[in-house]
């Protein structure tokens, strides 16, 4: 899908991407990390020339796009940032709508296909679609950028630290929505991001940079179990294991046997608080390291629907293979969806 071929820029003396090759299959979510001045940022605005390289080619599903209308190739290419970017003056529903406007899409179908893109997202189209952005939290508006990102279905998607301005709790569920996505309608994702368990829950590839330079590009758990060298190992951490554990959700241990589901029910009943079953499994790992012997887990309703115990969170040591965490994600959410 994308091919990055020795992609250099220079800002004076300053190499910002020193021969940067990359090569990106259609479908994956590709991470880029790295130490502040890395060059990801850059890297990712070459894709769709808001930054244009000084050297390099970048072949886009086949097509040289340094030989692409800057604009057109824009427009075909989903694109999120940190603080959104949505225009104040417009509704939430013209502003999921606007680069369809600018396709020529006439008003009826493209009002449509914003309402669609919000269910998408989770936003009732009824509830939030004549609303302002400002009548938004933080959460939601990344949202409503999200869904303007899809509304063209662009087969790429560029995404510049989207998530870096909200809470913790409310980054976990933008994360969580990006994988239920992503399952769904299967893009291919370029993902910016400084936060390395952001990273490892997200990402099928990450490629970290130092320097304007590519240091190791591969899968997470090969990053995690076989470091390129001492900066890697030293960047990702001494806790490989720990650190695996923000590629599970509570819905990949829970445990929804009789016994299970009554003793979670008591537990519930006696004050434990449940945990929901996308939560991260480092979320409940960290609860039950506070004195639990067990979590009481609930569905989207609140209803308790089994158990999850430290002891369970240790099958994370026999995990899927090397980038099979994601398909084990997938075959829970259908699960629960049954």
């Amino acid at each position: 899908m994308i091919n990055l071929r020795g992609i250099e820029k220079r800002y004076g003396g300053v190499t910002a991407l020193d021969q940067v090759s990359l090569d990106i299959a259609r479908g994956e979510l590709v991470v880029l990390i790295g130490p502040s001045g890395c060059g990801k940022s850059t890297l990712l605005r070459t894709v769709n020339r808001m930054t244009e390289p000084d050297a390099g080619q970048i072949i886009i599903d086949g097509r040289d796009a340094l030989e692409s209308d800057p604009v057109l190739l824009r427009r075909s290419i989903g694109y999120v940032i940190q603080n959104v970017g949505l225009f104040p003056h417009m509704t939430v529903r013209e502003n999921v709508a606007v680069v369809l406007q600018l396709l020529g899409w006439d008003k009826a179908r493209r009002l449509l296909r914003a309402d669609d893109m919000l269910e998408l997202v989770r936003l009732d189209p009824h509830k939030f679609g004549g609303r302002y952005p400002g009548q938004l939290s933080g959460g939601q508006q990344q949202r409503v950028g999200i869904a303007r990102a899809l509304a063209a279905d662009p087969a790429l998607l560029l995404m510049d630290e989207p998530f870096s301005a909200v809470d913790p709790i409310t980054r976990e569920q933008l994360q969580e929505e990006l994988l239920r996505i992503q399952r769904d309608v299967r893009k291919t994702i370029l993902f910016v991001t400084h936060d390395i368990d952001e990273a490892i829950r997200l990402a099928d590839k990450i490629c970290l940079l130092r320097d304007g330079a590519v240091v190791q590009y591969a899968d997470p758990d090969t990053l995690l179990r076989q470091p390129a060298d001492a900066f890697v190992a030293q960047f990702f951490g001494q806790e490989p294991a720990l650190r695996r554990l923000a590629r599970f959700s509570v819905a990949d241990f829970v445990r929804t046997d009789a016994a299970s589901v009554a003793a979670a029910v008591a537990a519930h009943a006696a004050g434990v608080a449940s945990l929901p079953l996308r939560a991260g499994a480092r979320t409940a790992l960290s609860k039950l390291l506070g004195g639990h012997a067990l979590l009481p887990v609930a569905d989207d309703a609140g209803v308790v629907v089994g158990q999850v115990a430290l002891g369970d969170l240790v099958l994370a040591r026999a995990a899927p293979a090397p980038g099979a965490e994601h398909a084990v994600g997938a075959a829970a959410g259908k699960a629960l969806a049954a």
